[in-house]
């Protein structure tokens, strides 16, 4: 039985380990892949992101197609002042077709997926149109002037922000279409700073020099920007899906587990009959052979056979009640019988039952009780288990000539309370949870043998747990152990007071 359960927690362990295993691999090969993808491409991110940044642009460019031909109209209006108005005309015409061709090309991107598209044809296409619409707005401070005007560098240093600022906020997602945008006017604008540098203020000269740098410089910092915002959303995507396959393995785990605690439930169900049938055949006629009912045993060796046969049965019997006991629990099959139960009374009768085996050991056990605490709204059977199970165990790892106190009496928050306090071996710290969980021993039991199947504190704490109650142990190596059992406020009963009785007084005559 105990080889089963075993097996069943080695299996429960390795789909674990194995889980683990698999999702240590998929992180790896992730971490893999990326780093080979970045090294791979030059410019220092994950080929992934190249489409998205390249939507990104021609979004841009399709939420600023009407706006743009605006700019293009006032400025065409204003070069009137200093220039031919067919020139005008003929830049204005030049400028709405460049526009155009950007806007219909980006279109066009947007609508193909990012399986069947060409990135690098699509790229340089844009890259060209950029570079020809910086020309079209370089060439309106090329036009010939027809008039003398003294504003005009000004207005070129003007033109020159307004078509860097507006190259930059939407052709950042490319970097090499902010340079193709933008080095045409930035070239004519400084070409004509040199060549007029008498006449024009030195002040406008650095200006021009220090915006351009400034919004190149802008430009990198929002692809950068861009590029992190996308290294987060990827990772919060890998995150989400390691998130449900990781949910994924925890309900097949999950409901593996049930199938398996159902099916143990119905063998212990199936074989308590088929196990306890034999058994008491074994304890009833070893019984009476140790008794002799039938009359002596010539042989002393036989006698002493059927004492160990007895005693072997009672222990396979006791440990098939803890196994099935426990069983019920877990599944939630485990009835209280909850009735009034005087705590004292039944730490009295466990104490009766264990002292015959403690004096066995010259162990001396000190019942401390309150005898005036109010019933208890418990399963007897049960408060009588945890009762014996604490003091079994304080008995089995008590040296000889130990002091074993029962201790009942009320809590501060006016519940109850079983204290078992020994004076034996002792249990190390990082051994309290393995003796506290099914099937666990510590070193001291596995070096002593003792016997036991490792499941009475399991199921001490699973019957104060159905009471609402709380367990504490507390142990110091080669000083002792302090077994608590609490059971709330919640069920201790009230005292009702007698009723005081009625004194009639007769009205005389």
């Amino acid at each position: 039985m105990t080889g089963v359960f075993n097996t069943d927690r080695s299996k429960g362990d390795t789909r674990e380990v194995n889980s683990a295993r698999a999702a240590k691999r998929r992180a790896v090969l992730r971490t893999v892949h990326d780093v080979r993808e970045q090294l791979n491409n030059k410019n220092g991110y994950r080929p992934s992101f190249r489409h998205e940044l390249m939507m990104m642009y021609a979004e841009n460019r399709i939420s600023a197609a009407f706006a743009i031909p605006v700019l293009f109209l006032i400025s065409a209006a204003i070069s009137t002042l200093w220039t031919t108005p067919i020139y005008s005309l003929f830049w204005l015409i030049a400028a709405i077709f460049t526009h155009s061709a950007k806007t219909i090309f980006a279109k066009s991107f947007v609508r193909y997926s990012g399986n069947d598209i060409a990135l690098n044809v699509w790229q340089r296409r844009f890259l060209f149109l950029e570079a020809v619409d910086g020309i079209v707005w370089a060439a309106i401070l090329l036009l010939p002037t027809a008039k003398e005007v003294g504003y005009l560098e000004e207005y070129q240093f003007a033109v020159m922000l307004v078509v860097i600022a507006i190259t930059t906020m939407l052709s950042f997602p490319i970097p090499a279409a902010v340079w193709a945008g933008s080095l045409p006017i930035a070239l004519v604008i400084n070409h004509s700073i040199l060549i007029h540098s008498r006449q024009i203020d030195t002040t406008l000269s650095l200006m021009s020099i220090g915006a351009i740098v400034f919004f190149i410089l802008l430009s990198k910092r929002l692809y950068s920007s861009t590029v992190a915002m996308l290294n987060f959303r990827l990772e919060k995507d890998y995150l989400i899906t390691e998130q449900e396959q990781a949910k994924a393995i925890s309900d097949e785990s999950r409901r593996q587990a049930e199938e398996a605690n159902t099916a143990k439930s119905r063998f212990l169900a199936t074989m308590s009959h088929e196990l306890r049938t034999p058994l008491n055949a074994i304890l009833g006629f070893s019984e009476m052979m140790k008794s002799e009912v039938f009359g002596p045993m010539p042989n002393e060796k036989y006698k002493e056979y059927s004492n160990d046969i007895h005693a072997s049965g009672s222990h396979l019997l006791n440990l098939i009640n803890e196994i099935l006991d426990l069983s019920r629990i877990e599944a939630g099959r485990y009835k209280l019988n909850e009735e009034a139960v005087t705590l004292a009374l039944v730490a009295e009768d466990c104490e009766n039952l264990l002292r015959i085996r403690a004096k066995a050991k010259d162990i001396s056990i000190v019942l401390d009780t309150d005898q005036t605490l109010p019933k208890l709204w418990a399963d007897e059977r049960a408060v009588r288990q945890v009762i014996l199970n604490l003091l079994t165990n304080a008995v089995k790892f008590t040296p000889n000539g130990g002091v074993i106190t029962l201790t009942v009496k009320s809590t501060e928050d006016g519940g109850q309370m079983i204290a078992v306090k020994d004076t034996g071996i002792g249990i190390p710290e990082r051994e309290i949870a393995t003796v506290l969980s099914a099937f666990g021993q510590g070193s001291a039991a596995i070096q002593s043998a003792e016997e036991g199947s490792g499941l009475g504190l399991s199921i001490v704490q699973a019957l104060v747990a159905m009471h609402d109650g709380s367990f504490d142990l507390k142990s110091e190596l080669r000083k002792g152990t302090t077994v608590t059992a609490k059971f709330p406020p919640t069920r201790v009963m009230d005292v009702i007071q007698p009723k005081k009785p009625r004194i009639l007084l007769k009205r005389a005559g």
